[in-house]
């Protein structure tokens, strides 16, 4: 890659200051730092406003310059040391804010590239309507859950049978799209064993909200043993969640016919003339 090329020896310099470990703790480390710097550097404009605001309140006194000591159009006040404090200000923002990216993007950088292979367990994941396929090495099959060994890096190669999915477990902070035709990839760590959810996040159908997967983390001698013992066997293991098949309602309609009927009245005019002799 051109990045690790370019940052190899920047990465390997600052190996200390990135922070390495699970996607939880380097996207955690990467919120606290934000978190910390916007409240530090809030707290000090607000309160550098609030002592001015006091300082040139109405009736203090001070702030009046005399037209002799005012500067012109394009010169700079006298009483700012020439300018000193407007240009150290500026060169320690420059130095933080660069500081900050860079740090960010070594970050970010780690996260991208993942363990290596020879340290992570590789899992193929196939999406569908409206499941989770999970490939293991020995080519051992199961829909619906995922096993994984504690304290391992998963890789994971996703991509799709039908349309566009996206796999993402929200606790182990990973998100990545699965797209028919195409593979990506993606990787992630689990601390402690525990039993967690992954879903859709690409809305895919009409059984979309109920696309999911039980993911169960393991500890290694139990997850070793388990792998041992499914032989390259293909096997469909359900969730706790159901699906719901939309059935369509007929309604009739029913019309009720008044059969009675209503005597009519005829009148009959009668016209009588009177003939006089």
């Amino acid at each position: 890659m051109v990045m690790e090329h370019v940052f190899g020896s920047s990465l390997s310099l600052q190996s200390g200051l990135v922070p390495r470990g699970t996607r939880a703790v380097v996207f955690d480390s990467i919120f606290e730092v934000f978190l910390l710097l916007g409240t530090l550097v809030g707290v000090v404009v607000v309160g550098y406003m609030l002592y001015n605001a006091y300082k040139y309140r109405f009736g203090s006194g001070n702030g009046t310059v005399d037209d002799e000591r005012r500067p012109s159009l394009g010169e700079l006040p006298s009483g700012g040391g020439g300018g000193r404090k407007l240009f150290t200000s500026f060169f320690m923002s420059m130095i933080i804010v660069i500081s900050l990216i860079s740090w960010t993007y070594l970050t970010l950088l780690y996260v991208e590239e993942g363990p290596s292979a020879e340290e992570s367990l590789d899992v193929e994941v196939e999406g569908y309507q409206f499941g989770w396929r999970f490939t293991y090495p020995n080519g051992h099959t199961t829909d619906g859950v995922l096993r994984v060994p504690a304290d391992t890096p998963i890789r994971l190669t996703l991509t799709s049978a039908d349309v566009f999915h996206n796999f993402g477990i929200t606790e182990l902070r990973v998100k990545s799209d699965a797209i028919p035709g195409q593979e990506t990839e993606t990787w992630f760590t689990a601390d402690e064993p525990g039993t967690y959810t992954a879903e859709c996040y690409e809305l895919c159908g009409a059984g979309h909200s109920y696309m999911s997967a039980e993911v169960i983390v393991m500890p290694p001698d139990e997850y070793q043993e388990w792998y041992e013992s499914t032989n390259g066997s293909q096997s469909v293991e359900s969730t706790n969640s159901t699906q719901s098949s939309g059935s369509a309602n007929s309604t009739q309609s029913v019309e009720n016919t008044d059969n009675s009927t209503q005597p009519a009245e005829s009148t009959t005019n009668i016209r009588v003339s009177t003939v006089s002799s």
